[in-house]
């Protein structure tokens, strides 16, 4: 059975399930990338179901967590990704993961639906499409920046707003 919150963000609209962005050009690159495994949201899907105490987490690892993130979301990295981190998530909420792009959060929640999770989502366009959408990120000291880490100098282009880091 469908969580409450997932059943009322289904009721919501546009602007959750479905794969979009900003930029059609990235849209096509991310499809391209994604194993399309895990049920996506958009930016707008995600402010809303934050609202709504959906759990955030970071597939990022800590470098690019602490320059910026979005805020209360919990850092889980994805190199070192370790089941003990969301032990004290019930199987049963709604989870969203994030990463720079969508990719790493994908792996992430595929991992978060083989133990058990039954509602899923990989934010689409990672935080890289939260940014281009004007949403805010906070730093380490949990004051808003517009610094965002880009992963690599390959994907480094999508980010269109905020001020990039290496």
């Amino acid at each position: 059975m469908w969580s409450a919150l997932t059943a009322l963000c289904l009721t919501c609209g546009s602007g959750f399930l479905q794969d979009s962005t900003t930029n059609p050009e990235f849209a096509a690159r991310l499809s391209s990338i994604y194993r399309h495994s895990v049920k996506t949201i958009d930016v707008n899907g995600l402010t809303r179901m934050m609202k709504q105490g959906a759990v955030v987490l970071d597939a990022r690892e800590q470098d690019e967590f602490d320059v910026s993130h979005i805020r209360h979301a919990k850092h889980v990295g994805y190199i070192w990704f370790d089941m003990r981190e969301v032990y004290d998530i019930p199987k049963t909420d709604t989870v969203v993961v994030y990463c720079a792009i969508g990719n790493r959060s994908e792996r992430i929640g595929e991992k978060l639906q083989k133990a058990g999770y039954r509602h899923v989502f990989n934010l689409y366009g990672g935080i890289y499409e939260w940014v281009n959408q004007r949403k805010p990120v906070y730093n380490a000291d949990d004051i808003q920046t517009t610094e965002v880490h880009v992963y690599d100098k390959n994907w480094s282009h999508w980010l269109t707003r905020g001020t990039h880091v290496y």
